[in-house]
Order: C-alpha cells, then sequence, then structure tokens
C-alpha cells in the first residue's frame, strides 16, 4: 500500500504527500524550467555559506576552512575598534541615503513618459533615458573623468565660460558623493522606470476617464489613480532596495576613487578589497563582509514587517 504521509505546507495548509506528487508529475515541464535557477542558486549562494565560519577564525590556507583554529568574535572587534570604522560606515550610510532621497526620481520619470500623448517622441524619450544603463561602468567612469578635468573637462569649460574658476572635483573630498550619486542616478533612472510602467499599463483606463468626467485635471488623476495604482510596486522596490542599504557599487567608486578623495569615498566594499585581496587577509574581511550582510537582512526585515501594515510586503 503506497505511504501517503502529509506535511505543513504554507499558512500551516497540510497536504499529502501524494497530492504533492502528482502535482509535480502534472507540472513536470514548468519544474524542469525552474531547475537551472534552483541549481544556480544552490551552487553559487548556499553551498558557499559554509565559508563564512572563517570569519571566527584564524584562516590559514595550508590548514583550509576546516583546520584553521577558532578565535571567536576577535575578528569583530578589531574591526570595531579600528579608527577607520566610522569613517567607513558614515561614508556607506550617508551614500545609500543620498540614493534613497533621490528613490523617486524614477517613479517622476515613469510618470512623465507615461503622458506622453506623442507616440513618437514618447519612444525618444525612452530611448534617451535607458541608453546609459547599458553603458559599462569603465566607461562610465571614464566620462566622468573626462567632463569633470579641471583642465580639459566640458564642465570646467562651462565654468570659466561664466567668469568662475575651474574645480578639481574628483579631488575635492566634498563632491565625491554628489558626483557618485547623481552620475548613478543618471545612468539608472530610465531603466528604473520600467517597471512602473508597466504597472501603469495596468491601470484601467476606466477610472481616468471616469475622473475626467468628474472635471479631473491630469494632475489631480496622477495623483488619485497613478500613484495609488503603482503604490505596491513602489513599497515591493523600496524594500528590495534597503536590502542592500549597505552595499554600495564597489567598480564606480573603485574607480573614481584617489588619495585625495579617500576620506569621503571610502566605504566598507572598497576596505574588504584592499584588505581582502590585496593584503590577504581573508578572516578579517570575511567578518566584516558577514558583519554588512547581517545590517542588510536587519534592515529588510525591519522595513518588510512595517510595509506589511499597508497589505503589501515580500512575505
Amino acid at each position: 500500500m503506497a505511504s501517503n504521509k502529509s506535511v505543513i505546507g504554507m499558512n500551516g495548509i497540510v497536504v499529502s504527500s501524494n497530492f504533492i506528487r502528482r502535482r509535480v508529475s502534472k507540472n513536470w515541464q514548468l519544474y524542469l524550467f525552474l531547475l537551472p535557477a534552483f541549481i544556480y542558486f544552490l551552487v553559487f549562494h548556499y553551498i558557499p555559506i559554509y565559508g563564512v565560519q572563517i570569519a571566527f577564525k584564524n584562516y590559514i590556507a595550508s590548514k583550509g576552512i576546516w583546520g584553521s583554529p577558532w578565535i571567536g568574535f576577535d575578528h569583530f572587534e578589531r574591526f570595531f575598534r579600528s579608527y577607520y570604522f566610522w569613517q567607513l560606515v558614515g561614508n556607506t550610510v550617508l551614500i545609500n541615503l543620498y540614493q534613497l532621497v533621490l528613490f523617486p526620481v524614477s517613479i517622476i520619470v515613469a510618470l512623465s513618459i507615461h503622458e506622453l500623448k506623442h507616440a513618437a517622441f514618447k519612444r525618444f524619450v525612452q530611448l534617451v533615458t535607458y541608453t546609459p544603463h547599458f553603458i559599462s561602468v569603465v566607461v562610465i567612469s571614464g566620462m566622468i573623468i573626462s567632463f569633470l578635468s579641471p583642465t580639459a573637462g566640458i564642465v570646467n569649460v562651462i565654468i570659466r565660460a561664466f567668469g568662475g574658476e575651474p574645480i578639481a572635483f574628483l579631488t575635492e573630498a566634498g563632491w565625491f558623493k554628489s558626483i557618485f550619486v547623481l552620475s548613478g542616478e543618471w545612468q539608472n533612472l530610465g531603466w528604473g522606470a520600467i517597471i512602473y510602467l508597466a504597472a501603469l499599463s495596468g491601470i484601467n483606463p476606466e477610472l481616468h476617464e471616469a475622473a475626467q468626467i468628474d472635471g479631473a485635471s491630469r494632475i489631480q488623476r496622477i495623483l488619485a489613480i497613478n500613484i495609488p495604482g503603482i503604490m505596491p510596486t513602489i513599497i515591493i522596490l523600496f524594500i528590495l532596495n534597503l536590502g542592500s542599504f549597505m552595499n554600495v557599487g564597489f567598480e564606480k567608486i573603485y574607480l573614481l576613487q584617489n588619495p585625495l578623495n579617500m576620506i569621503a569615498s571610502d566605504v566598507i566594499q572598497t576596505h574588504v578589497y584592499r584588505n581582502g585581496l590585496l593584503q590577504a587577509q581573508y578572516s578579517y574581511t570575511a567578518a566584516i563582509g558577514l558583519f554588512n550582510n547581517l545590517i542588510n537582512f536587519s534592515v529588510l526585515l525591519l522595513f518588510n514587517q512595517l510595509a506589511r501594515k499597508s497589505g503589501n510586503s515580500l512575505w
């Protein structure tokens, strides 16, 4: 007699093993499509987690991960007590807060594009705003360095044309965060608007027709129909952004970084690169990375819990 074991599914619902087998055999093609993604995350994201233990060990390459001696939280204490701890955390947090302040820009771009009536002009605007996303970080960084050059950069040429003095933007620490965040916003605002445009296209046009009959202006319809209609999407994307709150794009910061702006540009990721890869302090930098990811995870849990009160959350 075939066994019919039961398992507890989501929301506490008891599901029989026979029911699961029938569902799998009926939809095996869908599970086959899911298999590559499952294998990818298993191999590259879950199996390597065992290596996190070196954050609590004095890793010695000749002894391997399992053979290296345990030292507890020594690496964490070293990082927390270091003189550069607050500078690294401060720069990382300030850059991410700066980016979060500009989070609505993509929403505004999507609402603006959605309201354009001329089809050809609408496609042109979409092309102009999307294109920078496909330019590599190396090229973007080279463009920024060239444009902001104090001698021949186009920005300083314009400043001199208006009678001003040239500014060495990339060697003055006070300019770094604005340059990094604003250039990143320019590169990604069109791409970030795609999801909002898709959400806007799903809003029932009859709502706009009814609002027009009632005499609502375009701004009133945007505020009363479009924004509430895409609010679940906004909340989900905002939570996802917060899930990487302590992560800053390493490549671009590293390419724009120099000794003169280090006080404003040095973040946790660049510190991990210098100490981990260049100085081979693998255990120490693994501890820093673990601390960084725990902060991200905590922020994600916190804001997801707050978002559940609005009825929209990741889980």
